[in-house]
């Protein structure tokens, strides 16, 4: 699956743009649709009785592996920086787009319906000597072996969906000073199209042997069990970014909840603190297209000889699909099948979150935000997502505010951005002042304009 199937995560991550979406502007005190999607429970803080949202979306990547300073600075190839080292690759690509949504407040009653689409494709913990041999095998020029092992499940994975939200949220108690909200969620979901290619706890001999004149990697010593899955558009080429844009919507087939509690300690004109707690995305779908395929296998791969070295990886050069890859595999010997389905279920990236938002002094806020997912990324049958810590300090009027979100992310590491909102539109990004002034590895960007009508 050579040089196609990496540089489209190359390419993404460096010139699209970590999975904390709308960072800043989601915690904004100006409370809407997006709010409710940090917390369902919010919706009942909204200052004005109507909110409709006309457009917004996020664009976010991370990496483990290349930094702006080492694309600026280096004159190595994009591929030598990826697998530099021995620490696992990983990739992270996701967007949210909002359609259009609208929300109301009624007495003590709020209440939301939301349309979303997301798309989302992964490298989780792939070997970076095993990823090397499969796009660079053939540049390679130094023979010889190496001993590959590990203890996960690597992944290479996509996922395109859409979902329709309803919101209901109650004020459950209020005072002069104190203030507690409670609210839901449920999404019903609309698989779109998905691919997953899974290597469990691999382990094996990579060896550099000429083929000819050609240096040549090939795979041998090798017992371990793949999962090779794919359905819709995602069942074609893998890196062709309109089989992930064409298909957010399929047929309906999942369901999913929030739930939260939120509370706001008052003041006169505000609050001084606005605090809760979330947990969010309880649920998964099924993908049941016509073309759908989920395998499990064996893969057996004997100890190398000078008649049979072991699986080329050389073969793999033009695969461009996940489909094309199965297909070379078993046309080997080595590939033996266990388990297949026509149905792929998949879990949703559930995930707890927490935050306080808090009055320093008038007009100025200083957010602190943290998830942390419940599910684990390296299953085959699970979407990713990211643990996230943010500090975010915010100057807010009621018809503008500027904030700067700080974030320490699982695969990116330490970012900072800055975004503000002007009346109903918003722009921001959560990395673009490490990207100005440091080595950052993530990039990402979001706008959108909502309308506030009493």
């Amino acid at each position: 699956m050579k040089k196609s199937l990496f540089l489209l995560f190359i390419l993404s991550a460096l010139n699209m743009s970590a999975q904390d979406h709308f960072s800043g502007i989601k915690n904004s005190n100006s409370v809407g649709i997006l709010s409710a999607s940090l917390n369902p429970a919010e919706l009942t803080n909204m200052s004005s009785k109507y909110d409709l949202n006309l457009f917004s979306f996020s664009i976010n990547a991370s990496n483990n592996k290349i930094g702006f300073n080492d694309i600026i600075n280096s004159d190595s190839d994009f591929e030598d920086l990826i697998f530099k080292g021995n620490e696992p690759i990983n990739f992270r690509i996701d967007a949210e787009i909002y359609g259009p949504g609208f929300a109301m407040k009624h007495n003590k009653w709020a209440f939301a319906v939301t349309s979303k689409s997301y798309i989302k494709a992964n490298f989780v913990d792939i070997d970076s000597k095993l990823g090397e041999a499969i796009v660079n095998g053939m540049d390679n020029t130094i023979l010889g072996n190496t001993l590959l092992k590990s203890d996960y499940n690597q992944r290479i994975n996509a996922t395109t969906w859409g979902e329709i939200g309803f919101t209901v949220a109650r004020n459950l108690f209020e005072n002069e000073k104190h203030k507690f909200n409670g609210g839901a969620t449920i999404k019903l979901l609309f698989p779109g199209s998905y691919a997953n290619f899974g290597i469990d706890k691999f382990e094996g001999n990579l060896e550099y042997k000429l083929n000819g004149t050609t240096p040549t990697a090939y795979l041998s010593n090798v017992n371990t069990q793949l999962n090779i899955a794919y359905s819709g558009n995602l069942a074609g080429s893998f890196s062709d970014t309109e089989n992930y844009t064409k298909s957010f919507f399929g047929k309906l087939s999942g369901v999913a909840a929030d739930f939260g509690l939120n509370y706001q300690l008052k003041d006169k004109d505000s609050y001084k603190l606005n605090a809760g707690i979330s947990v969010k995305n309880m649920g998964g779908m099924t993908f049941k297209e016509a073309n759908n395929s989920s395998t499990k296998y064996n893969l057996n791969i004997p100890n190398g000889t000078v008649l049979n070295p072991g699986l080329d990886l050389s073969s793999f050069e033009n695969a461009e699909s996940l489909q094309d890859a199965e297909n070379i595999l078993l046309a080997t010997p080595y590939l033996t099948k266990t388990q297949s389905e026509s149905e792929i279920k998949v879990k949703l990236p559930t995930v707890f979150s927490a935050y306080a938002d808090i009055k320093v002094i008038s007009k100025f806020y200083v957010s602190l935000y943290t998830q942390q997912k419940i599910g684990n990324d390296n299953d085959n049958d699970q979407i990713t997502t990211q643990n996230i810590f943010s500090l975010t300090p915010r100057f807010s009027l009621k018809n503008f505010e500027v904030y700067s979100p700080w974030a320490k992310n699982e695969i990116s590491g330490t970012t900072g951005g800055l975004g503000f909102r002007f009346y109903g539109f918003y722009l921001g990004s959560s990395s673009i002042v490490t990207a100005l002034t440091s080595d950052t590895k993530q990039a990402d960007v979001y706008l959108g304009y909502r309308l506030r009508l009493r």
